[in-house]
């Protein structure tokens, strides 16, 4: 299966120094069940392409808080994508200017190609989850829900 859009992103939480009583240290397998919640794999029969998105708590907001699957058409979801897809890879191409632990990976996504509408949905919100969470603009136009 191909790996159009491996987005794996990474973050630590910090905790502060204050220490919490009755919580134990984060076990091998506390952290796996973690980052198994925090992952999303998006496949879709109808075609071979799939998209990984680890990103905590990426999967709560999209359950709670993102548009309806429908609300937004496809070829609308399509333009947005190709718009943030374009200015991510920049700033993955520019460490410098940009915080290289926001923008680790290159993102492959051809606007020739049809990805189907959930892996368009699932960019989609990820760029909008992306923008509102780490208070980033990867487009003129200010990230709505």
């Amino acid at each position: 299966m191909k790996t159009i859009i491996p987005i794996l992103l990474l973050l630590c939480v910090l905790s502060s120094c204050k220490s919490v009583e009755g919580i134990g240290p984060v076990t091998d397998e506390r952290e796996e069940s973690l980052v198994e919640n925090d992952t999303v794999v998006i496949s879709s029969d109808e075609n071979t392409y799939e998209i990984i998105i680890i990103e905590p708590g990426f999967n709560a907001w999209l359950a709670s808080t993102a548009r309806p699957r429908g609300h937004y058409s496809q070829s609308f979801m399509e333009t947005r994508n190709q718009l943030y897809v374009q200015e991510w890879n920049n700033r993955v191409l520019n460490p410098r200017r940009f915080d290289p632990n926001l923008y680790e990976l290159r993102i492959d996504y051809n606007r020739n190609i049809d990805y189907g509408y959930e892996i368009n949905y699932k960019l989609y919100n990820y760029f909008i989850y992306f923008q509102l969470t780490y208070n980033q603009r990867l487009a003129s136009f200010i990230p709505r829900i």
